[in-house]
């Protein structure tokens, strides 16, 4: 794991983007297609907004994933990451296909659907965050590090969802839906390169814990200690807690 600080979210987010930019490029240039899996929430806001910015990628040939979704959310609501990823990545670049989780019908059935989908081919590039839990997409602590099925039905601990509450994406606690479809943990780690993005001093404890610390379900983040190519970009607030690592 390599990590990358950066005075500023917005620095993060023009460094993992043009990061993700460079692989989805080469991707192409060897195989004529890319596959990426696309995350969603507060933390990924200035990645996607400069990834859609790049220059000089055949969109057309590229095809995403979806990284996580809640159960029973219609698209139309504020919360919906189908909504959020429509908004500011589909719509925005003229990709070859994108693969939505559909959270509001048959969940197992989408499970399998999306998870065949995904295993057609190998994953070029996973951009993802890291939750104040130390989640990875909404794998919760404690987390599966083991199943080999790509997407899980998993249910959110509290502290999950008052994440959601905190960020403005419900009015009230209750309104966060209690569970959700998440890719899992080994499927994450099958993507040949990681790029994470974590803003923000209150994801400081999840960020020490997933690069200091040791290797846990506890804090589900920390698997990607184990991964050949991941880099971890963070602004300094969310690097606050590191003793090892220094602003660039």
């Amino acid at each position: 794991m390599q990590v990358k600080i950066h005075e500023t979210v917005q620095e993060m987010g023009q460094a993992a983007a043009q990061a993700g930019a460079a692989k989805i490029r080469e991707a192409i240039a060897e195989r004529g297609e890319a596959r990426i899996i696309v995350a969603t929430g507060a933390s990924q806001f200035t990645v996607l907004e400069a990834l859609v910015q790049e220059p000089d990628i055949d969109w057309s040939k590229v095809t995403g994933f979806h990284l996580d979704e809640y159960l029973g959310l219609p698209m139309s609501h504020p919360a919906s990451f189908r909504g959020y990823l429509k908004e500011r990545f589909v719509d925005k670049v003229p990709l070859k296909a994108f693969h939505y989780l559909d959270g509001e019908g048959d969940a197992p059935a989408e499970c399998e659907r999306v998870g065949k989908l995904l295993q057609e081919a190998p994953i070029d590039v996973t951009f993802c965050g890291i939750g104040e839990n130390g989640h990875l997409a909404f794998n919760d602590p404690p987390a599966d590090f083991d199943t080999q099925t790509p997407y899980l039905i998993v249910n959110l601990d509290d502290a999950c969802r008052k994440q959601q509450l905190g960020e403005g994406w419900f009015p009230t606690f209750d309104d966060v839906p209690s569970q959700a479809i998440s890719m899992s943990i080994q499927q994450i780690l099958k993507s040949k390169t990681i790029i994470c993005s974590v803003p923000d001093e209150r994801k400081s404890v999840a960020v020490q814990g997933s690069v200091e610390g040791p290797v846990t379900p506890d804090v589900p983040a920390s698997i990607l200690q184990t991964h050949g190519d991941t880099t971890l970009y963070l602004d300094t607030e969310a690097a606050r807690k590191l003793q090892s690592h220094q602003p660039m």
